[in-house]
């Protein structure tokens, strides 16, 4: 009798319900919050496959655990900590990125500004952004391949070393000029800073994303590429079809009209966003937004 009413005495302790002020229910929050956003992350990335992985070892340790395998939770307990060095090593990409990706969010930027030194709110002018639209769409109409990473937020002065300075004011006859064939700068990429081409023949990282179209060439991967290390609006003329697409975010819009490519380069003024991922929490995907490639 003794024994049952410890029994319901203890049961009555962890049935109990702890006091919680509004610290706990902060702390909670947060700790949601990141948990969330580590499995959005983890979710996009080649981690996805790694997590599965790692929950099946920890099964089966759970498993040596129980039936106690000596040898096997040996062997485990003197590797541990080896792998988590070399999952530091392997994604290492996917952790820049990550860190890169909330360095960029806009209450972080609001609180710390590191780049004061750039004009926010004046990044193209209508006469650039006209001239670039124009460029553009003619290179689509000779089927002549171009890259144009325009740069916002983040310098990208160390792609812009690998190229040839330039600092012209852009315009369409030299946008054309620079990507005609047999020419010395139509190779590799050019960058834009304000009004202003200021490298061309860049070099530019290539994107490691497996979801990507098996049609896109180098240049559309370069294109995707830079847009995953930084918050650059890259365009992109298709030399096989002519077709004109953008790379935003890591995402790859293909297709795009001369008119929505205008609105994305005025929006990309500080106005608004340019970036394709938001974070919404109570609306879905707009009505008129395009469908994006993988």
């Amino acid at each position: 009798m003794n024994a049952i009413i410890s029994f319901i005495e203890e049961s009555k302790t962890w049935l109990s319900i702890p006091d919680i002020n509004i610290t706990d229910w902060f702390e909670i929050f947060i700790i949601a919050f990141m948990i969330y956003h580590i499995i959005i992350w983890v979710k996009d990335t080649r981690a996805w496959m790694l997590l599965k992985g790692i929950v099946v070892i920890l099964v089966f340790s759970l498993i040596a655990s129980i039936l106690k395998l000596s040898v096997i939770l040996w062997i485990f307990s003197k590797t541990i900590n080896v792998g988590i060095i070399a999952l530091a090593i392997i994604f290492q990409p996917e952790l820049r990125r990550a860190l890169e990706q909330l360095g960029r969010k806009n209450i972080v930027m609001s609180i710390m500004p590191f780049d004061e030194q750039k004009d926010k709110h004046e990044r193209f002018s209508e006469k650039t952004i006209t001239e670039l639209v124009r460029a553009t769409y003619e290179l689509a109409k000779t089927k002549t391949g171009a890259l144009i990473v325009c740069e916002q937020d983040i310098l990208l002065n160390e792609y812009v070393r690998t190229g040839i300075i330039m600092d012209s004011v852009v315009s369409s006859q030299l946008l054309i000029n620079i990507f005609e064939h047999n020419t010395p700068l139509h190779d590799g990429a050019i960058i834009l800073r304000g009004d202003r081409i200021v490298a061309a023949t860049c070099y530019l990282p290539l994107s490691d994303n497996l979801e990507l179209s098996k049609e896109l060439g180098t240049r559309h991967r370069a294109g995707v590429g830079i847009s995953e290390v930084s918050d650059s609006i890259t365009i992109m003329v298709s030399e096989e079809t002519g077709a004109v697409s953008i790379a935003v975010g890591g995402e790859i819009i293909r297709n795009i009209e001369a008119e929505e490519l205008r609105q994305r380069l005025k929006g990309s003024d500080g106005k608004e966003s340019s970036n394709t991922k938001k974070f919404r929490i109570w609306k879905g995907r707009s009505k008129d937004e395009k469908k994006v490639d993988q």
